[in-house]
């Protein structure tokens, strides 16, 4: 690999990192898309290396968010019980599965989570209570821990951590601060990769040489991402997000129509 390659694998995890860590989503979205679309890395060997990437988020940001009491502890592992689950039973399966299916539901729901975010984004009022008062009552157990194990599932299927689907079910259907519910995932989405990347590195599915840039780089912004989101407004972390599980959802569209999911 030349230097130049390397350079610019440890720039995209650095920018994937810093995204990952202040939205919650661990940066997959961006990795798994990139390595897949414009490195020509197989499917499956791209979802193995950005596994790592998102376990790397994770263990950068969460002592730190833990540290400032942002990362609701008790939701984190109660949900990822069901995730841990989800990731297990999807990288079993996951040569099996017919992953365009998959994809299609899963680029409805970023449509829908973008849509239903895009009009809270509006509610200005929310967004400063939640700058202001941090107290709040998680609800909606049932339907978090059901999408918990969708997203672990996802996250075994398509590397991306489960953070897109967390994010906004525990924001728009649990009332979990963003900020909250950002670290919250931040906080379990390492333990979900952790799960699937073992599967996915006993079949020699990680590319080495393309895993230790990015993982360096993803480590790094991850740190930089957490340290700087205490003085980042809700508002353009919900900014950041929408944008984040839009572009997705393109990705996703964009696959589906070259064939990209078989």
């Amino acid at each position: 690999m030349t230097l130049a390659a390397v350079l610019l694998l440890l720039l995209i995890g650095f920018c994937a990192g810093g995204f990952g860590a202040l939205a919650g989503v661990g940066g997959g979205v961006i990795v798994t898309p990139l390595l897949a679309i414009y490195f020509g890395l197989p499917m499956h060997q791209a979802i193995g290396v950005t596994l790592l990437c998102v376990i790397a988020t994770s263990t950068a940001t969460s002592s730190l968010y833990v540290e400032r009491h942002v990362t609701d502890v008790r939701l984190g592992m109660t949900l990822e019980l069901a995730t841990t689950a989800g990731a297990l039973i999807a990288a079993l399966v996951a040569h099996h599965v017919n992953r365009r299916t998959l994809a299609i539901l899963f680029a409805c729901f970023l449509l829908y989570s973008s849509g239903s975010m895009v009009r809270k984004a509006w509610d200005s009022r929310r967004l400063k209570r939640e700058e202001s008062v941090p107290d709040y009552t998680p609800g909606n157990y049932p339907l978090g821990l059901a999408a918990s194990l969708i997203a672990g599932g996802f996250s075994g299927l398509l590397g991306i951590g489960g953070g897109p689907i967390k994010v906004p079910v525990m924001y728009l259907f649990m009332k979990v601060p963003l900020r909250v519910a950002a670290a919250t995932s931040n906080f379990m989405i390492g333990v979900t990769a952790a799960t699937s990347a073992y599967i996915y590195w006993g079949r020699g599915d990680v590319r080495t040489d393309l895993a230790v840039p990015l993982v360096a780089g993803v480590f790094a912004g991850s740190l930089l991402g957490a340290r700087l989101s205490h003085r980042v407004r809700s508002f353009y972390i919900l900014m950041l997000l929408i944008g984040i599980t839009g572009w997705l959802s393109i990705q996703m569209v964009y696959k589906l129509i070259t064939g990209g999911f078989q």
